[in-house]
């Protein structure tokens, strides 16, 4: 005999608990899913909750919930298809899902406190759609992107595939610490830049590129560079800080400024062909004082002259510290938080090394003894490439 759709409510109710509005504010620990259209997510939801629409709830949501004994509160505008998706989550295995009775309607009428998030233009929507068709990204997290600001020690071979990657993920405003200009030399690695705008000032060549592949970027040009007078000022105005700048002056400058502004810090390094990047959340994961607390010996820093790097190489580091970035912004997966991952492109082999964090560590430490920027003006500001073994080791060891 068919089921009608009263009996399938009423099948649903005495499988699934019904929770009201005040118990799911009350609430801590519990995912909760709004099960609704796209655009009824988009005219407001609550705080928090994860968008997975009641069609696509059971092909979604173990990317979005893997775990099945994750406590789960579903909701929909008045609670019936919250009610239906809940069963069907119950059917799947999940062991603790409810129903917000009532759905959104009760929670506003409840006088709740709810979300209407800025809405992405029709352009938007179809630039950044495989963006919006990822769970873990969706209009949200490109919303995310959209306002955040990322600053970029160096419009070189790390800067630039980076800020190309980043541009076009949407990531809003891009900023540029670098005082160079465009040399021949540079365009074998270095992107953005072209054969017109050789003499041309990397940052503005660099927002001549930016801005046309993506208006919505707004890039910023801070053509100076990065010293212990201007490092916290320039840092305070952006939410994540990428250092592509291989030198050991401005990466130890960078990793304390980081640590003093409380921004996170997405490091890498290019030698021939190697590479190495990790990730520093102030006060959560190891900086890079953690590994080497103190610079090496001037003898033994780089010089002034090149020892070469594969032209390909600063692209696949500066994507990977794109990546990094997004998922900062964004909230999802593992940062190289507490990892350093190195690149050997003639092997074609990546490595994981994990770092610990030192309780004695004089930037990050229980009682640092570096509270304030230190320019090294004994080293030259020259790359990774022409460091001595000792030198070369501190930085991608």
């Amino acid at each position: 005999m068919a089921k009608s759709s009263r009996d399938l409510l009423d099948e649903a109710r005495r499988l699934i608990p019904e929770v009201t509005p005040q118990q799911v504010r009350d609430a801590r620990g519990r995912t909760v899913i709004d099960v609704r259209e796209r655009n009824e997510f988009e005219e407001g939801h609550i705080p928090g909750a994860v968008h997975l629409s009641k069609g696509f709830i059971e092909t979604r949501i173990e990317d979005a919930v893997p775990r099945r004994s994750t406590p789960i509160t579903l909701y929909c505008a008045g609670g019936v298809r919250s009610l239906l998706a809940a069963r069907a989550l119950h059917e799947l295995g999940y062991e603790d899902v409810q129903s917000m009775g009532g759905g959104f309607n009760a929670w506003k009428q409840a006088g709740f406190d709810f979300v209407v998030p800025r809405a992405l233009t029709p352009e938007q929507q179809q630039r950044y759609s495989r963006h919006l068709l990822i769970p873990e990204i969706g209009a949200e997290g490109q919303r995310k992107l959209l306002d955040a600001r990322v600053l970029l020690i160096g419009a070189g071979g790390l800067g630039t595939p980076a800020a190309l990657y980043l541009a076009a993920a949407g990531v809003g405003t891009i900023g540029f610490v670098d005082f160079d200009t465009v040399d021949l030399s540079n365009l074998q690695r270095q992107v953005l830049h072209t054969e017109e705008r050789i003499g041309m000032r990397k940052t503005e060549s660099a927002r001549i590129a930016l801005q046309a592949l993506n208006s919505d970027v707004r890039v910023v040009e801070h053509n100076e560079m990065l010293s212990g007078e201007n490092a916290q000022r320039l840092f305070e105005q952006y939410d994540i800080i990428v250092n592509g700048c291989d030198n050991f002056p401005t990466r130890y400058l960078a990793n304390d400024v980081a640590v003093f502004t409380k921004k996170p810090l997405v490091d890498g390094g290019i030698f021939r062909f190697e590479g190495q990047l990790t990730t520093v959340i102030p006060f959560q994961s190891p900086c890079y004082r953690c590994r080497y607390p103190a610079p090496p010996p001037p003898e033994e820093a780089p010089s002034c002259a090149e020892a070469g790097v594969l032209g390909v190489l600063p692209g696949i580091v500066g994507v990977l510290q794109a990546t990094e970035v997004i998922k900062l912004i964004t909230g999802v997966g593992d940062p190289l938080a507490g990892r350093l991952l190195h690149i050997d492109a003639l092997a074609m082999r990546f490595r994981e090394f994990r770092v610990p964090r030192d309780p004695e560590c004089p930037v990050c430490g229980e009682n640092p003894s570096i509270t304030e920027p230190i320019d090294y003006v004994g080293f030259c500001a020259a790359p990774i490439g022409v460091a001595t073994e000792a030198a070369r080791a501190a930085q991608l060891a």
